[in-house]
């Protein structure tokens, strides 16, 4: 299957179908074989920025009837509606729909659109918006193994893409890739107060804690190292860092971190029980 010769479509223009429409021309994906259903015409025209060829639509109808891949990236609370609608229209046979709206089920898309539909849902996350992100992937059972690599190669624009076996583990994974990047950046501001507090000036202690964000992350991508061994590296016997560690470790970071996710998750499926 020949991925660049399909028509792959956008209900809806917001930040995450912008960033999957700059990755897909990153990737060779011909514009004009991307289309975009936006109602708004200031959305329309940040989509219309992104390269000249791209087939912008004010309706959603001519976007779905000619997309082989649909991809439904409105808000959860309008999903239903635009579902709703496009189950009564005609569109290609065999049209895998994806959906990228937090918290909506398989089991609800199959409802308004048909169990027959193969339908993903994906997770992605805000570094999707440069071509950094992670998104997990969840299939119907109508989605066959042709379908599952269009629907990896679709959300692999934007990062990596990841599967999962359970769809139930969707809010264990928002806790986790979905939320997190809000984590390190919580970390990040607090890291760069303190340094300002020892003295350093904004600018500096911005560039030090960044780079060195960035840096730590390089190294357990590209090493593919442990964290715990590569932290032990980084730490002396009675040395500095094994100083900043030890307050970290007598406030239970461990199970702060281990809480947070726990309540990041759990309201995760409080939204999804309200979604669906």
């Amino acid at each position: 299957m020949n991925h660049h010769e399909l028509t792959i479509g956008m209900i809806g223009g917001g930040n995450m179908a912008r960033a999957l429409v700059r990755g897909l021309l990153r990737g060779g994906h011909p514009a004009q074989l991307i289309s975009i259903a936006e109602p708004e015409a200031a959305q329309r025209e940040l989509v219309a920025a992104l390269a000249p060829g791209l087939v912008i639509d004010a309706n959603n109808t001519p976007v779905a009837q000619n997309a082989a891949v649909l991809v439904l990236a409105v808000k959860p609370q309008t999903l239903p509606e635009v579902a709703t609608a496009l189950a009564g229209q005609r569109r290609p046979a065999g049209q895998l729909v994806m959906s990228v709206a937090a918290g909506i089920t398989l089991g609800s898309l199959a409802g308004w659109l048909g169990a027959t539909t193969p339908l993903v849902r994906v997770m992605p996350n805000q570094p999707a918006t440069i071509g950094a992100g992670v998104s997990a992937l969840a299939a119907s059972t109508a989605v066959d193994a042709a379908g599952r690599e269009l629907a990896e190669y679709v959300a692999g624009t934007t990062g990596r893409a990841l599967w999962l076996q359970d769809e139930t583990l969707m809010d264990a994974v928002t806790a986790v890739s979905g939320s997190g990047p809000a984590y390190f950046y919580l970390l990040m501001e607090h890291m760069e107060h303190a340094a300002i507090d020892l003295g350093l000036s904004p600018d500096l202690a911005a560039a030090l804690v960044r780079e060195t964000a960035l840096g730590a992350a390089r190294v357990v991508c590209e090493t593919k190292g442990e964290p715990g061994t590569l932290r032990a590296t980084v730490t002396s016997p009675g040395g500095t860092t094994a100083a900043a560690l030890r307050v970290f470790e007598q406030a239970d970071l461990a199970g702060l971190v281990r809480q947070a996710l726990t309540a990041a998750r759990d309201r995760s499926a409080e939204l999804g029980k309200q979604r669906s």
